[in-house]
């Protein structure tokens, strides 16, 4: 039932603070915006623990890293410890660089996230696994495929146990596991790659259902991925022959605002193992 996920979001309006990267931070806002909640954007130390304080969930982005947001990241993700919000992980890039890698390491040690959600080469990296990665995007030696499936479900798996987060996998087939229980989410369309930012977007989105439904957070997570994947799906449809990527990103903005409940519930690809 997916429906419900939604639902909630649209009911409670959930204030979430994004630390994320200016090149998308933008849509990010109008991600969480379109889907029913409210974002704050703020990677100040000197204000990010007030701003914590005063919503109800957290997203993290490594996009565009720099010393003087580290901290701010580590500060505000202890304090929504403290407070017990919800928390989620991008770790863009880890692996292109050692300062990438070693502060989502730092923060996957120092702060406990509900949701860690990033490529197959981000995930393999932060969980000290040979990754062939490029830049922010997965590498296609490590992309999940019907092959090697159930391989990358018991990794994510393993690696949510050893976490204790929720692992979301997102490339051409969507994973979302806990330790115990794997969604297989098979929502979206290939013309997503060719847009900045779709991931980061996920991510912000995927804390405002979190943060709506803190009781279950794997089938919150999953709900936010099979809704990101469906508004793909929506916006090509919509597409005319003068339309590029820009518009594309516009439309699928513009399907995560129209889209109802029940419509998530009907156009959910997905499979539990």
């Amino acid at each position: 039932m997916m429906k419900q996920y939604l639902d909630r979001v649209r009911e409670t309006s959930p204030l979430i603070h994004n630390i994320t990267n200016y090149v998308t931070v933008n849509d990010c806002a109008n991600i969480v915006l379109a889907c029913g909640a409210s974002p704050i954007m703020a990677d100040d130390r000197d204000e990010v623990e007030e701003i914590t304080t005063i919503c109800q969930g957290l997203n993290i982005n490594i996009g565009t890293l720099n010393k003087r947001t580290i901290e701010a990241m580590l500060l505000s993700g202890k304090k929504a410890n403290e407070l017990g919000h919800s928390v989620v992980l991008d770790p863009v890039g880890a692996g292109a660089s050692a300062l990438r890698t070693n502060t989502a390491k730092r923060l996957v040690d120092e702060v406990k996230f509900t949701v860690i959600r990033g490529n197959i080469s981000e995930i393999k990296t932060l969980a000290g696994v040979a990754a062939a990665t490029q830049g922010v995007d997965a590498n296609v030696a490590d992309a999940v495929s019907e092959e090697n499936l159930d391989e990358a479900i018991a990794f994510a798996k393993m690696f949510a146990e050893k976490t204790g987060a929720v692992i979301a996998i997102t490339g051409a087939i969507d994973l979302v596991c806990s330790r115990e229980k794997a969604y297989i989410i098979g929502n979206g369309h290939p013309m997503m790659a060719s847009i900045t930012g779709t991931g980061c977007q996920l991510s912000a989105m995927t804390a405002a259902y979190l943060t709506a439904n803190p009781e279950e957070p794997l089938e919150a997570a999953a709900a936010a991925v099979c809704a990101m994947g469906l508004a793909g799906e929506i916006a090509h449809e919509r597409l005319s022959e003068l339309d590029g990527n820009s518009s594309y990103r516009n439309y699928i903005i513009d399907a995560i605002y129209n889209m109802t409940p029940e419509q998530l519930e009907e156009g959910a690809k997905y499979e539990v193992r």
